[in-house]
Order: structure tokens, then C-alpha cells, then sequence
């Protein structure tokens, strides 16, 4: 019988409007010493909240801006940080440092911004300048991606900005979604993450994501409120028949959720098979929950995995590559009612994921090409809905 949790049946109080204050309770490192990422595993105390969660939904994670770049920027425009402003008609007015804090994209800037740099620019070269940029939206696109809004005033150090011109000015802050990497039925009072954490330099300054450079960063353990809320997932999820074997592509932070569906299968006392295929650059070093899968391998929870690890070898193999490697085994297993999930990069992986799957279709399943693409884009997806993605 199934242990899956069921949502609650009284909504909780806490939702993307009205986020709960979590605690986190374990930050560690599932990339080791030597790796070119920093992939990190998160617990979030989610006790006292109402929240219930299943296989397949993400968590909500509104975060801080780092305290140094709202420092920074209220310096360089020589904004008093107590500085009192509403941060939307009728609303209480608050410290502007407190509304940069929370309430604000501030690690990239926007169009709005630098066109309000520009209505601002003494007539002159540099004016002439930045309007030759943001008359072209290709140009105004690139100028915008590698800039906050401190790179764009080291810029143009000549402009003054007040208070109630900034915000106006300002993207507001939305949350990151992360595909939840647990089963609540193993783990009652607690949603776990697995984190990318992205950190680069343009313009001569290092810079974080907002979300997970603040989570790696600037959270303490069992202190800092992390403001959170569950996001719903009406179609990436467990086949409702447990007996179903499923076939799990997941390279990268792309394991996450499949983490989930394994933990909660084994829960459930699942008998259907489960295949995973995970990929990332280095085996000594981007192995994510390598111990987990071994364990689950030794137990027989895990029928079969197979690994593409980019780096270990002179020609790079992924995911797609070990499909196609398998592909009569794979297509057996579809034939015989898999339901096949893929999570991760929608921009290259996937759309490799899904062509080597027709491309199986095609060399191991004897279909033509129009077959096979009809029953990979409509049969599996659309008809049967035994083809799922979870992917950004």
C-alpha cells in the first residue's frame, strides 16, 4: 500500500503570497575538492508549517540581496540607508536598506535602469554613446547581461539617482524554484535541495547568483529565516500504478527530484523497476549522492544506472550517448510501460535527451522517421503521458 503523503486537506496558511520562515539545517558540499562547480545538498526545516509536499514539486525560495552590494549601492547614489519609503502606494513606509535587502533583483541590472541612466547623461559623447546602445535591443541585451546596477554607475559615476527615483528604477525580487530532492514521507518536517551554486566575475568584480550564492553564503543554520512555499507539480510525478517501472534522466542538479522519486519508492515498497541515467563532468569529483545510489544499487532499488561522466575521457560523453548505448534495453523497457522523465537543461540537454529517444525509436524500435517522432511527441507525451520533463 502507498505511503505517499497526501497534500493537506486543510490548505496551509503558508503559500507564494504568505511564505514560511524556514530554517535551514544542513549546508554541505556533494561536490568535492578539485570540481569546476559547486553543487551543495540543503535541508529546510519546514516544522510547525502545514506544508505537504509530493514527489515532483519545487520549493520557493525568496532571498536576500548580499548586505555589501545594497551597502554599496546606497554609497555610490549617497542614499541614507534609513531613508524612509512605501515600497508601493498606501504601503508602510520602510529603511531603504531594508526594502534593497529583500525586495529587489539586484546582482543583474535592467533596461529600465539604463535608460534611466541615460535621460539622466549631460548631452555629450557619452550620451551619444549609451543611445546607440539602447537603440538596438540586441546591443542594449548584452550590455545589460553581464551588469549589476553598481557596474552600470562605475560607468557613468556622474549621475545622481534619489530615493523615491531608484525604485521605480528596480526589478523586483522573484523567487527561485528548486525541484525538491526528497520524499516527505521519509523526511516528515523537512524539504531537502540540491543547489548549483552559480558564482562568476565580469567588469572586474566577483558576483553570485541571488538565490544560491545567498544560501551558500549569507544563511546561518538554525537562525536565518529563509522565506519558503511549495509549488505544485500537476503532471512531473510518480505513475499512480507503483508496479510501473520508470526511466529517470537526470544529469547535473538534475538529479534532484529523482533522489525524490527513489526515496519515496522505497517507501512505498514500489516493485517497479528503476533505471537512472546521470551524468556530470568528473567522477572523482561531481559524483552527486554517490553513496546513495550505491546503496540503492546493493539493495536492488535500483534496477539499473548508468553514468556519463564528461570529462574522464578524451572524446566527452553524455547522457544522450549512454541512452543510445542501451537503446534496445531502453526501448523494451518503454515498450512495456516505463514512464521516461528527464530534468535539467532545457536549452541543450533535453533537446538531446528527446531527439536520442527518437532516434531509438528509429534504430531500435524499426519505426520510420515520422513514426518515431509521432510516438515520441504525441503517443508518449500527449497521449499516454508516460513522458514527462521537469526542465529550465
Amino acid at each position: 500500500m502507498s505511503t505517499s503523503p497526501a497534500p493537506a486537506t486543510t490548505p496551509s496558511l503558508y503559500n507564494k503570497n504568505n511564505p514560511f520562515k524556514a530554517k535551514i539545517t544542513e549546508n554541505r558540499f556533494l561536490t568535492k575538492p578539485g570540481s569546476a562547480k559547486e553543487t551543495r545538498h540543503f535541508i529546510i526545516n519546514i516544522a510547525e508549517s502545514g506544508l505537504s509536499y509530493l514527489p515532483g514539486y519545487s520549493l520557493g525560495v525568496f532571498a536576500q540581496n548580499p548586505p555589501e552590494i545594497v551597502d554599496e549601492l546606497l554609497t555610490k547614489l549617497q542614499i541614507q540607508p534609513d531613508t524612509q519609503l512605501p515600497l508601493k502606494a498606501g504601503a508602510e513606509p520602510k529603511a531603504i536598506r531594508d526594502l534593497l535587502l529583500n525586495n529587489f533583483t539586484l546582482n543583474r541590472t535592467n533596461k529600465k535602469f539604463i535608460k534611466g541612466i541615460l535621460d539622466k547623461l549631460p548631452e555629450g559623447a557619452k550620451k551619444e554613446a549609451l543611445s546607440v546602445i539602447v537603440s538596438s535591443d540586441e546591443q542594449l541585451d548584452e550590455y545589460a547581461f553581464t551588469r549589476d546596477y553598481i557596474d552600470i554607475l562605475n560607468d557613468y559615476p556622474e549621475i545622481t539617482i534619489s530615493a523615491t527615483e531608484l525604485l521605480p528604477l528596480l526589478s523586483p525580487s522573484n523567487p527561485r524554484l528548486y525541484s525538491i530532492a526528497s520524499s516527505n514521507a521519509k523526511h516528515k518536517d523537512e524539504v531537502h535541495l540540491t543547489v548549483a551554486v552559480v558564482r562568476y566575475e565580469t567588469h572586474g568584480r566577483a558576483k553570485k547568483g541571488l538565490c544560491s550564492g545567498w544560501l551558500a553564503d549569507d544563511t546561518q543554520l538554525s537562525s536565518t529565516e529563509v522565506p519558503v512555499f511549495l509549488a505544485a507539480s500537476k503532471h512531473f510525478k510518480l505513475p499512480d500504478n507503483p508496479d510501473a517501472d520508470i526511466i529517470m534522466v537526470g544529469p547535473g542538479t538534475g538529479i534532484a527530484p529523482f533522489r525524490a522519486f527513489l526515496e519515496q519508492r522505497e517507501m512505498d515498497g514500489a516493485k517497479g523497476r528503476n533505471w537512472l541515467f546521470f551524468g556530470d563532468q568528473k567522477k572523482s569529483t561531481d559524483f552527486l549522492y554517490e553513496e546513495e545510489f550505491a546503496a540503492w544499487q546493493a539493495s536492488g532499488l535500483l534496477t539499473k544506472m548508468d553514468t556519463a561522466f564528461s570529462r574522464d575521457q578524451g572524446v566527452k560523453i553524455y547522457v544522450q550517448d549512454r541512452m543510445r548505448e542501451n537503446g534496445p534495453e531502453l526501448w523494451a523497457w518503454i515498450q512495456k510501460g516505463a514512464y521516461f522523465y528527464v530534468c535539467g537543461d532545457a536549452k541543450r540537454m533535453a533537446k538531446d535527451v528527446h531527439q536520442a529517444l527518437i532516434n531509438i525509436a528509429i534504430a531500435d524500435g524499426g519505426l520510420e522517421q515520422d513514426q518515431a517522432e509521432e510516438y515520441v511527441n504525441k503517443t508518449l507525451m500527449k497521449d499516454e503521458h508516460r513522458y514527462l520533463r521537469d526542465v529550465y
